[in-house]
């Protein structure tokens, strides 16, 4: 597998935070399409090798973005201004490719991806949503919750656990729960204002999803013990959008990307996307 590039990229308020890119396969005499990564609330663009490495052998161009304090990005870690800032930064990205391009939002990204359309709508033409965070089962406990509002407003950059470290919750593989365990870049706390701008998002989303019109491919995982697959159908269904394919993948867990024979989505990824990027070559970067 080639190394993919790490790259920067500034954004309007200054902050310069890092992403992986996986150029497209010069085996193809134009890029088929841009593809832009989002990655979970304690991943970071290291965990989906695989998958992105797929889409650049197929002639995607893939930027997976690490998430201002997160992953490669070490200011501010587990931190951020507030849940909008994120979005601008996802969309002052985008607005610097050629079209088409989609947004593939893994977990806790998938939050982001949804929003985005209301907060910036026409920015992307579709959206791919692998085990989205949209209807979340582990939560913090009510307790936790109200010592994250009270630090929000005395000590908003205190430290609190993200409730997601047991590497048990990810994936049922033994050799990637180790990998989890030892990733030194896996996001494992997070500010008091990180997690309070989080329930601020999950309000947004109620009427972001009225905005989805985009194409949307929903990828998900029959054992997840992180997300509520039936109450995320539901609010997938509420989206206006007409073209809406959804997959389970039986016996999988939440990080698909860890099942012991690798991402079982990819083919169905590729073959989404070329259905709806076959009239539209991207331009070279």
């Amino acid at each position: 597998m080639a190394e993919p590039a790490i790259e920067g990229f500034t954004a309007s308020d200054g902050y310069t935070w890092r992403y992986r890119r996986f150029g497209a396969s010069g085996r193809f005499e134009t890029r088929r399409a841009i593809v832009v990564g989002l990655h979970g609330i304690q991943s970071h663009s290291g965990w989906y090798l695989e998958s992105s490495q797929s889409l650049a052998d197929a002639g995607y161009d893939v930027s997976f973005l690490d998430r201002r304090g997160c992953g490669l990005n070490d200011r501010d870690r587990g931190d951020a201004p507030g849940f909008r800032r994120l979005l601008d930064d996802v969309a002052e990205y985008l607005a610097t490719l050629p079209r088409p391009r989609f947004v593939m939002a893994i977990s806790w990204g998938g939050k982001l991806a949804v929003a985005l359309q209301r907060r910036h709508p026409g920015i992307c033409d579709g959206i791919i949503l692998i085990a989205p965070g949209l209807r979340p089962r582990v939560k913090p406990g009510v307790g936790e919750r109200l010592r994250v509002i009270a630090a929000r407003v005395v000590a908003r950059r205190r430290m609190f656990p993200i409730p997601l470290n047991d590497p048990e919750l990810f994936t049922d593989n033994a050799e990637r729960q180790g990998f989890i365990r030892d990733d030194p870049l896996m996001l494992r706390r997070a500010t008091a204002r990180m997690l309070f701008e989080n329930g601020r998002l999950d309000v947004y989303l109620r009427f972001a999803a009225r905005r989805v019109s985009v194409p949307v491919l929903l990828l998900l995982a029959e054992h997840d013990r992180i997300i509520d697959n039936a109450a995320t159908r539901r609010f997938v269904e509420r989206f206006p959008a007409v073209d809406r394919t959804v997959n389970e993948y039986a016996g999988a867990h939440h990080t698909l990307e860890f099942e012991p024979g690798g991402p079982p989505f990819v083919e169905d990824m590729l073959r989404w996307l070329a259905e709806r990027s076959l009239e539209r070559p991207a331009a070279a970067l």
